[in-house]
């Protein structure tokens, strides 16, 4: 049920509340899940799907039948994995085995865990585990081993970032350990998903010799979300942001929700979101290489959010006073686009890019990297899909475009001539049929308005009695005239 602020917000955001009436009407999937031919252990797992993330369970459970199960698994077992990660009441002792050896239990019949502390979001997830290991069971082995294998070495990556004292105090420290970080929990996840891809056939074999592309489909979602999120991850008592970007700044990562430092604060998200820019272009290198529509629609709508949400905390004070998201208006204007083609994303990408250019200032210290950035983008999407015409470029500069030769002017002249005749003549019929049309309903208007009887004439046709009167008839008729019987 709407509440009254929505009402009030999307009466005045028209456009919005359009956005989200088209893609609820419009929108037709291309592939529709069958929820009656699953087993009651699927379906619980479908449901934690839309529990743990809604976004992302829009678009999984539209995937091809060959990848829908497996993707949906391997989120839950990610998500779980996850949630031992980042549940600060777990001490190190049982979390490192558990985060080591945890790609070991997606397999084990029956395995759960009920030691998340009771206000961990995902918690009921874990202690209902044996439904994600009874249906990951159930999976081709090709897929279990290519998840199994991201699980491992997610498990370990974090581990080892649990194990670190400096990072568990003072966050991550150099930029080198902020990309490794984001390689263990999204750079992964993207390395897995293009194999599942490929192993499926839906995808480009070309993109498994591309690492740096695989690399940053995750990094970019990661890296976007790690700026959105700061304020919530400091409530938590985390810190994500690299000290050798914030020390720039401000003297402690702590200065940074200080409303005197707001400009230094502004200048370092600046940074981060430069660092984000970086893999932009890759991404949609990557997008080219995906085959299938579903396939395409599940890796594109993120990359666009993304895009959308680095535009929204760029140079905005509120990501350090609250969780800023954009609206679900914009969300569904973008998906609409996402889900058609290569060249609706990259116009995408090209509008936000050209939000953040013109949202820079030259007071952040990174001005001329950002837009270098942001130029960066946009010649690489000018170089897949121009944006000008290159006979209009000419007209523009003054130059005459190239002489026709006189035999190919003359054809042309015929052919335009030969054309025009062609359409004065429809024309010509066309207004003699329209005059004939008018004529015959004003005739017939006149005719309903002085009584006639249209009605009986149609009934007296249907029943053949308007034929023309033989002579015996008309003479008989004649005779009841004089006769004064009509």
């Amino acid at each position: 049920m709407p509440t009254a602020s929505d009402v009030l917000y999307y009466a005045i955001h028209f456009n919005e509340l359009r956005n989200i009436i088209q893609w609820q009407t419009w929108h037709d999937p291309v592939h529709n899940r069958n929820p009656e031919k699953e087993a009651p252990s699927l379906q619980i797992c479908f449901d934690f799907l839309d529990k743990t993330s809604r976004s992302f369970s829009s678009v999984i459970k539209e995937l091809h039948p060959e990848l829908l199960v497996p993707i949906a698994l391997f989120y839950l077992i990610l998500r779980g994995l996850d949630t031992i990660e980042d549940d600060m009441t777990i001490s190190l002792k049982e979390k490192d085995p558990l985060l080591r050896q945890f790609y070991q239990n997606t397999e084990k019949e029956g395995w759960n865990y009920n030691g998340n502390g009771p206000n961990e979001k995902d918690r009921e997830l874990l202690v209902q585990f044996q439904n994600v290991t009874e249906e990951f069971r159930k999976i081709k082995p090709v897929y279990r081993d290519i998840i199994k294998d991201v699980t491992e070495k997610m498990g370990n990556g974090m581990a080892d970032f649990c194990a670190n004292a400096e990072h568990n105090i003072n966050g991550v420290d150099t930029i080198d350990d902020y990309d490794l970080y984001c390689h263990y929990v999204a750079g992964l996840v993207g390395n897995g998903l293009t194999r599942l891809f490929v192993e499926s056939g839906l995808a480009n074999p070309m993109l498994l010799q591309r690492p740096q592309l695989q690399e940053s489909m995750g990094l970019f979602l990661q890296k976007t979300n790690i700026i959105r999120d700061v304020k919530e991850d400091h409530d938590d008592k985390r810190s994500f942001w690299p000290k050798e970007i914030w020390s720039k700044h401000v003297d402690n990562f702590e200065d940074l929700f200080e409303p005197q430092n707001k400009e230094a604060a502004l200048n370092c998200s600046s940074e981060m979101v430069l660092n984000s820019l970086a893999h932009a272009d890759q991404c949609l290198f990557y997008l080219a290489g995906l085959k299938e529509q579903s396939v395409f629609n599940f890796a594109a709508i993120p990359q666009s959010m993304a895009i959308a949400t680095l535009e929204l905390v760029f140079r905005n004070p509120n990501i350090f006073k609250r969780n800023v998201k954009i609206t679900k208006g914009e969300a569904c204007r973008i998906m609409m686009k996402s889900t058609q083609n290569l060249q609706l994303v990259c116009e995408i990408f090209r509008q936000f890019t050209r939000k953040i250019h013109k949202k820079n200032t030259p007071r952040d210290p990174n001005f001329l990297k950002i837009s270098i950035a942001c130029g960066k983008i946009e010649q690489f999407i000018e170089s897949i899909y121009p944006s000008q015409d290159p006979k209009k470029i000419i007209e523009a500069q003054g130059a005459a475009p190239p002489d026709p030769t006189p035999a190919s002017e003359a054809e042309a002249k015929n052919k335009a001539m030969a054309e025009e005749a062609k359409w004065d003549t429809i024309y010509l019929l066309a207004a003699v049929m329209g005059t004939l049309f008018i004529l015959s309903c004003l005739m017939i208007g006149t005719a309903y308005l002085f009584g006639a009887r249209f009605d009986v004439a149609l009934d007296q046709l249907s029943k053949g009695k308007l034929s023309k009167p033989s002579g015996d008839e008309a003479q008989s008729i004649i005779q009841d005239y004089d006769h004064g019987e009509l």
